[in-house]
């Protein structure tokens, strides 16, 4: 459960996001709660785990995600595959360094590349079934469920800006998870409030997914 402020947090987004706030393990995260069929909501606190290994190597065996694909693996951790020989893992609040520890650095006979980026990324989540139209006013990509459907990461330009999307359904609703440098958080959501407007998007608060 949210702590209740006043408690000082220790970590803050890099997105503000009009209205009353709450503090999740140390984060000062969004406590305004929507039921709009269409929702923006900050998932920045989620860790964030970077990995890069040979393609085919042992690293990439257990990992067991090919690139342009996303999973959950045993840990419930979200596995992304973003490029070919490199990872995205999206995981609990503060989950990091456990995430981080279960990458042997070394399986591959050379260096494996692990690197947290949970306090230099940003992340949202949108939701609703006029998400894919939303993302397709500021994205190339075809966002149909037969060229991308539920599982499915790549990386693009999402309002100019280079974003790894990963279409990862909640509850059989369409959803997308945009991640992107820290410094660029606060646009990108900015640019996707604005792009579902027509659609009644809002801002909606934290949660753990």
């Amino acid at each position: 459960m949210p702590e209740v402020m006043p408690v000082a947090p220790i970590a803050r987004s890099p997105i503000r996001i009009a209205g009353p706030v709450s503090l999740h393990s140390g984060w000062e995260v969004s406590a305004v709660r929507s039921i709009a069929a269409l929702r923006l909501a900050d998932r920045t606190p989620l860790a964030k785990v970077l990995v890069r290994a040979a393609p085919s190597g042992e690293v990439a065996a257990r990992l067991g995600v090919r690139s342009g694909r996303a999973a959950r693996d045993d840990h419930g951790t979200l596995v992304v595959g973003s490029a070919p020989g490199e990872w995205l893992l999206i995981g609990a609040v503060g989950a990091s360094a456990e995430m981080a520890a279960r990458i042997d650095v070394f399986a591959d006979g050379r260096l494996v590349s692990v690197l947290d980026h949970t306090h230099g990324r940003a992340l949202i989540r949108l939701t609703g079934v006029a998400a894919a139209g939303t993302l397709a006013k500021l994205c190339p990509i075809d966002l149909a469920d037969r060229s991308t459907p539920d599982g499915t990461g790549f990386r693009s330009a999402v309002a100019r800006l280079a974003t790894d999307v990963v279409r990862d359904d909640v509850d059989g609703t369409a959803s997308y998870l945009l991640h992107c440098e820290r410094s660029s958080g606060q646009f990108l959501f900015d640019a996707v409030l604005d792009a579902g407007a027509e659609y009644g998007i809002e801002p909606d608060a934290f949660g753990a997914r």
